[in-house]
C-alpha cells in the first residue's frame, strides 16, 4: 500500500500560489497606502487587515457567502467553469485572504521606513518612477518584504479554518496537511495525525529560521 503524499503536495501548491498572489497584491496596496493621508490610510488598514483578526472560520463563511455556488457571483463564475467551493484552487483563495494581511502590513512598514530622499535624488537625475521603485525602493526594502513573503507562505501553509469551510476535505482532491490532521484525529488515527503534525512542524521551523536570518541581516544592514 503506497502512502498518500497528496496533502503535502496540495498544501505546498496552495501555499506557493497564494504566496505569489499576496506578494504582488500586498506590495501594490502597501506602496500606495503608505502614501495616503493618515485618515484614509487608517480606514484602508482596517479593511485590509480585518482577516488577520477575524477567526478563520468567519473568513471562510464570508467567502462562502460571496463565492458559494448558489450566490450571484458564484453562479456567474460557474458559467465560465470557475468554482471555488470544494476545489483545490478554492484553497488558494482562502489561503490568500488570510495570508494577505501579513504581507501587506510587513511591506507597508518597510515602505514607510524607506528614506524618501533616495527617491527624490533619483527623480532629479531624470529616472522614471518605475525604475526608482524596482531598482531603488524595492532593494532598500527587500529584507522586510522577504520576511513578509515568508510569513505569508507559512500562514497559507498552515491555514485550516477558512480552507475547511470553503473546500472541505476530499482525499486526493482538496486534502491539505491541516485538514488531514483533523480528519485523522477524529477517526482516532493518532499515529497518522502525529506524522503530519511533525511534517508541518518541520516546515514551519525552517520558515521561522528563515525569518530570523532575514531579520538578523536587516539589523546588520541598519548598523552598517
Amino acid at each position: 500500500m503506497t502512502f498518500d503524499w497528496y496533502p503535502l503536495w496540495n498544501s505546498l501548491r496552495i501555499a506557493a500560489i497564494s504566496c505569489v498572489l499576496v506578494f504582488f497584491l500586498g506590495i501594490f496596496f502597501a506602496y500606495y497606502a503608505a502614501r495616503l493621508p493618515r485618515a484614509v490610510k487608517g480606514v484602508l488598514d482596517v479593511f485590509l487587515t480585518l482577516p488577520m483578526v477575524l477567526p478563520p472560520t468567519v473568513c471562510g463563511y464570508f467567502l462562502l457567502l460571496i463565492f458559494g455556488v448558489k450566490r450571484p457571483l458564484g453562479i456567474f463564475l460557474l458559467q465560465f467553469g470557475i468554482k471555488f467551493v470544494m476545489t483545490w484552487y478554492g484553497g488558494v483563495l482562502a489561503a490568500s485572504v488570510v495570508a494577505f494581511p501579513l504581507m501587506y502590513r510587513t511591506a507597508r512598514g518597510a515602505f514607510e521606513s524607506f528614506d524618501r530622499t533616495l527617491a527624490y535624488s533619483g527623480q532629479t537625475l531624470g529616472l522614471s518612477n518605475t525604475y526608482i521603485f524596482w531598482r531603488i525602493r524595492m532593494p532598500a526594502c527587500r529584507q522586510g518584504i522577504l520576511a513578509g513573503t515568508v510569513l505569508a507562505f507559512a500562514r497559507a501553509l498552515g491555514e485550516y479554518g477558512a480552507t475547511s469551510m470553503l473546500i472541505g476535505y476530499t482525499p486526493g482532491r482538496t486534502a491539505t496537511i491541516s485538514t488531514t490532521v483533523y480528519q485523522l484525529w477524529r477517526t482516532n488515527d493518532e499515529k497518522g495525525a502525529m506524522f503530519w503534525v511533525l511534517i508541518n512542524l518541520a516546515i514551519s521551523t525552517v520558515v521561522l529560521l528563515t525569518v530570523n536570518m532575514l531579520e538578523a541581516r536587516q539589523k546588520k544592514a541598519v548598523k552598517a
